[in-house]
């Protein structure tokens, strides 16, 4: 699936037609290409590269796409014309189609795996939720969108790393200790004053339930200032080990899973404040160590890195990560999926990564907006801070995992999402996954009934063109066509969305397609094997979408 040949080489065929135009007026290496048009009365391919040559040929954008028109030469183009105020419009031949039906069926899985990466290193950290509570389905969005993303990037040519940073030191560690030894005394009929900051949800009540038939009543009779790190160590561990669990479930995997532990047990958070201050990014004020955002991205203020108490913020220790991903790790890209409200932290988190000598653009974030379940058509109200919130392993066991993370992918991922965990569980075209999944079914039906009869053997390559005289074949087989540009996009945008939508869109060419053309019914052979090589097609494009959504392709529905 990754050898990364997945071009559509009759879309090569035709742009480089386009370039091959382009330099017979003395332009060299362009990088033009035929787009859609908004319009298919225009034609089914266009090129603006008349408008943004004018100024360079010193002539009207019009002429220029005039001669444009005249020097092209393809045999997949039936008619070309040019419009104001200098579009080059073409129509599409059904030679065309034929060549990228054929172009899918020869690249199998591999159709679509762009190479953008050139395998450059790059690491996608996303989740990382504090292991203070079960996953929500917050936190799901965010793991769906980082998979995703993983996927997309390893499909178009990216040595991908997938990374969890597990926040295991800090207050909040503290106060989860705290929250589940308050349990504990309070489940054997001890007074106990509950932390202020504490977790409230009932499983720490099951925390600390556990801890009794484990050790009994043994810590009743410890100073509770030394039985706070088991508490602590027994409560995070055991509630990393569920995200595991839930993640994986969620077919959500992560290469790695880095403590932030490790950057203070190893000198890294100092070694990395020394390194800014030699640079000239830090200062030491009123007993403190600052970072000078002020100066370096205009911050309505300098941000403390060292506390006067000695103790780290977390920027200092964020920073001392990144600076393990790029410099230790040599990592050429990293991309972060953070929830939206940490918005205000990415321009002094890229400030930290100007400068420790690297690029800033080689940073990118991906915000995380809040998802709004909908149950019988109401929210569902939810909150983290009472403990009263919907957990993800209560979704994926209600609505799915397929259904979750297609519903998770329909948005970008800035924007709000509402999840209609009914329409998530109805089994009807009117569910989005239900309707992609049934396309791809459908056709491995169709597929099994040719196999049982033996009908139209495939005795040669060529498929016939007379299929895409019928509007809905040729609408699929350009469709099809598309997939490349689609999955370049995801990958160049970070954007899951793209496909989803794609998919969506794809199924729904199908559906058309099959509800207008006769296959194991249709009498003349050579059309009934066409359509045969356009459904197959169909379903490696379908299966390998689905597959980069991590959602399963069934054969039978």
């Amino acid at each position: 699936m990754n050898n990364f040949s997945g071009e559509n080489q009759a879309v090569i065929n035709l742009n480089q037609a386009l370039r091959d135009s382009i330099n017979l007026l003395g332009i060299e290496n362009s990088d033009a290409v035929f787009e859609t048009p908004r319009d298919s009365e225009y034609g089914d391919r266009a090129a603006s590269t008349a408008l943004k040559l004018a100024k360079i040929l010193r002539n009207k954008p019009l002429d220029i796409a005039n001669k444009i028109a005249e020097n092209i030469k393809s045999d997949v183009i039936e008619k070309i014309n040019v419009a104001a105020p200098g579009f080059v419009n073409i129509f599409l031949s059904n030679k065309f189609y034929s060549q990228v039906i054929a172009s899918i069926l020869n690249q199998g899985n591999s159709y679509g795996a762009v190479n953008l990466g050139n395998n450059q290193r790059i690491q996608v950290e996303f989740v990382s939720a504090n292991p203070t509570g079960p996953l929500h389905i917050g936190h799901g969005r965010g793991a769906a969108v980082g998979d995703v993303v993983a996927r997309i990037l390893k499909f178009t040519g990216w040595d991908v790393q997938r990374e969890y940073y597990v926040n295991d030191s800090g207050l909040q560690i503290i106060n989860l200790g705290k929250s589940t030894q308050a349990r504990y005394f309070e489940l054997l009929g001890q007074e106990s004053e509950f932390p202020e900051n504490g977790y409230k949800g009932d499983y720490i009540y099951d925390l600390a339930q556990e801890i009794i038939n484990l050790e009994g009543r043994k810590f009743l009779d410890v100073p509770r200032e030394e039985s706070l790190n088991y508490f602590k160590t027994y409560a995070a561990d055991k509630i990393m080990s569920g995200i595991k669990d839930d993640l994986k479930f969620f077919r959500v995997e992560f290469d790695n899973f880095f403590p932030e532990g490790y950057l203070h047990a190893n000198n890294l958070v100092n070694s990395a404040m020394e390194d800014l201050k030699a640079r000239g990014f830090a200062y030491e004020s009123d007993g403190a160590l600052w970072f000078k955002t002020e100066d370096t991205i205009g911050d309505d203020k300098d941000r403390v890195l060292i506390r006067a108490n000695g103790v780290p913020t977390y920027f200092a220790s964020d920073i001392a990560y990144h600076r393990n991903k790029f410099i230790t790790r040599e990592f050429q890209r990293v991309i972060d999926v953070w929830g939206a409200d940490h918005h205000g932290y990415i321009a002094r988190m890229k400030a930290a990564i100007k400068a420790m000598g690297k690029n800033p653009d080689d940073f990118e974030v991906l915000l995380i907006q809040l998802v709004n379940l909908i149950r019988e058509g109401k929210s569902v109200n939810m909150s983290t801070r009472s403990g009263e919130f919907i957990t993800l392993k209560e979704v994926l066991d209600e609505a799915g995992v397929d259904a979750a993370r297609f519903f998770f992918l329909m948005r970008r991922s800035d924007s709000q999402l509402d999840f209609d965990l009914d329409l998530a569980k109805r089994q009807s075209n009117e569910n989005p996954v239900f309707y992609v999944q049934y396309a791809h079914a459908r056709i491995s039906g169709i597929l099994r009934e040719i196999e049982k009869r033996n009908l139209f053997i495939d005795d040669d390559d060529e498929i016939n063109c007379e299929i895409f005289n019928e509007h809905n074949a040729k609408e699929l087989a350009d469709t099809l066509a598309k997939y490349p540009d689609s999955v370049r996009e995801a990958s160049n945008q970070l954007a899951p969305q793209v496909l989803t939508s794609y998919v969506l869109n794809l199924a729904g060419v199908f559906h058309s397609f099959y509800n207008t053309n006769r296959i194991i019914d249709e009498p003349d052979k050579k059309i009934a094997l066409g359509r045969v090589k356009l459904i197959k097609a169909a379903k490696i494009v379908i299966a390998s979408c689905l597959e980069l959504l991590g959602v399963n392709a069934p054969e039978r529905m």
